[in-house]
């Protein structure tokens, strides 16, 4: 019997534990659908406080942090349908806040330390020097935080696992000064152009782009995007070179948690047999946000980090149209301050039409997705995007500006679209005001065609958004990765 593939998922966020974006999420479920590829997967996280009190842990080796500045630490297993492996160390993961900043919000100074040991002992794993008895044919490291791993594999002599390394958001880098090298316990001969050296400073996610036997990105449209200047970051020509080895795979969801027909957090479950139950759902988050409690007024919803890349800027723009059209708005997240002091005088300016709340609920975020009749994601740039897919599941159509994984997964409701049995929402090009609100708009007269309404969102709640396609497209990548690795 041919041995099963053995990968070592890398990740600093680990839903819902810790999770600061989509990244969470995937490391939760698609190891998971690896699994049921026949996977033998393994996930790598930091024991941050909030693992550790959830999970039953038990040591299994010593290990010993980069460039000796931390106290050593040992690697915990927990056992489960993935296996999870945690790097205790107190002294870098045993804090109160976020994975990445303080309870203030401020980047800890040490996360160049932080996350230079989660990639140093994915790497240690991955090679002949491993304490433990599993060996991963494929170390797949994940953004910034683990960049390194590869770095570290490279220049690591012997047997060691092949590596691919996935982008879920080129923006964040991971940059620091030179003068980390050798406390990260990285070699001279690492820092160049051709290494992880970016405009004098090291970053950890150009390790792993150049260093990465394969590399990945979450759609296939954002691995286009990411040759370009626009949206590439300067790491364009690196990425132009690697293009060959640059594989745009769309993430799923888990189609167990977000199932409208057996979903816990909704005032009434709801399937495409029974749409008239989703109405339900809207009277009930109209009711819980304070709004009227009208069934005819099309309802919107966003759920998003308030960021400009999100394009939360150009919401306010389209606010008096939308109280014209006699339209309501909710909007939950939390993010920059400017953007939730905006999003908060909205809803103290138009009280009847627009209710805000700053944070994260995930039972309102379920809520907005059934009780909404639109959801907004007018993203400046979005690799993949998780909301959409969950609105679509839940018979929401999206207004989402065509982008990275919106571009790849909301057909447009054109006249072509429609005719042609494939439209599941709205899209628009320009990241403009003026082109969210002609969106919007066509939405809206959409909204008011029941025939053409119940259409959209049958369609959407019938594609397949679940993991198996992603987890099949990543098993070819490892493939490859070993491949690569085979001729090195």
């Amino acid at each position: 019997m041919t041995q099963p593939l053995r990968v070592l998922y890398v990740t600093p966020e680990l839903s819902p534990w810790v999770k600061a974006g989509g990244l969470g999420e995937v490391a939760r479920e698609l190891p998971a659908a690896l699994a049921r590829e026949g996977v033998d997967v393994r996930v790598l996280v930091p024991a941050y406080p909030a693992l550790r009190a959830a999970l039953k842990a038990a040591p299994v080796a010593a290990i010993h942090a980069p460039g000796g500045e931390l106290p050593a630490s040992q690697l915990l297993e927990a056992h489960g349908a993935v296996p999870l492996y945690l790097i205790e160390c107190d002294a870098c993961y045993g804090r109160p806040g976020s994975a990445y900043q303080s309870p203030e919000g401020v980047d800890w100074p040490d996360n160049d330390l932080r996350f230079g040991l989660l990639s140093r002992v994915a790497a240690l794993l991955g090679s002949a020097a491993s304490p433990l008895d599993w060996k991963p044919d494929v170390v797949h490291c994940n953004d910034w935080q683990s960049g390194l791993a590869p770095a570290y594999l490279a220049f690591t002599a012997g047997p060691r696992a092949a590596t691919a390394m996935t982008v879920h958001n080129l923006a964040y880098q991971g940059l620091f000064p030179a003068s980390r090298l050798a406390a990260l316990a990285l070699p001279e001969a690492a820092f160049r152009i051709e290494g992880l050296e970016y405009y004098g400073k090291i970053s950890f996610l150009k390790a792993g782009l150049h260093y990465a036997g394969q590399l990945t990105t979450v759609s296939p449209t954002y691995a286009r995007e990411i040759l370009t200047p626009q949206l590439g970051f300067g790491l364009e020509g690196l990425l132009r070179r690697r293009a060959q080895d640059l594989t745009g795979i769309l993430n799923g969801i888990d189609t167990g948690v977000w199932d409208p027909s057996r979903d816990a957090h909704l005032a009434a479950p709801y399937d495409g047999a029974h749409l008239e139950r989703k109405r339900l759902n809207k009277t009930a988050l109209q009711r819980a946000l304070g709004l009227p409690q009208s069934s005819e007024a099309p309802l919107l919803g966003m759920v998003s980090r308030l960021v400009e890349q999100k394009g939360v800027d150009l919401v306010p723009g389209i606010a008096p149209m939308l109280v014209r059209a006699r339209a309501q708005l909710v909007v939950l997240g939390q993010g920059e301050a400017k953007l939730e002091n905006a999003l908060r005088a909205l809803a103290a300016g138009y009280p009847r039409a627009i209710a805000v709340r700053i944070g994260f609920d995930e039972t309102l975020a379920h809520r907005i997705e059934a009780g909404a009749d639109l959801f907004l994601m007018p993203s400046r740039f979005e690799p993949c995007g998780l909301n959409q897919l969950y609105s679509m599941r839940y018979g929401t159509p999206p207004v989402a500006r065509r982008t990275g994984g919106l571009a790849d997964s909301v057909v447009d409701a054109s006249e072509a679209n429609l005719r042609a049995g494939t439209a599941t929402g709205f899209t628009f090009e320009a990241p403009t005001r003026a082109a969210l609100r002609a969106a919007v708009k066509r939405a809206l007269d959409a909204y008011r065609q029941p025939e053409t309404w119940r259409f959209l969102q049958l369609n959407g709640m019938a594609r397949d958004w679940s993991w198996g396609p992603a987890a099949r497209a990543t098993v070819e990548v490892y493939r490859r990765a070993l491949a690569v690795s085979s001729r090195a």
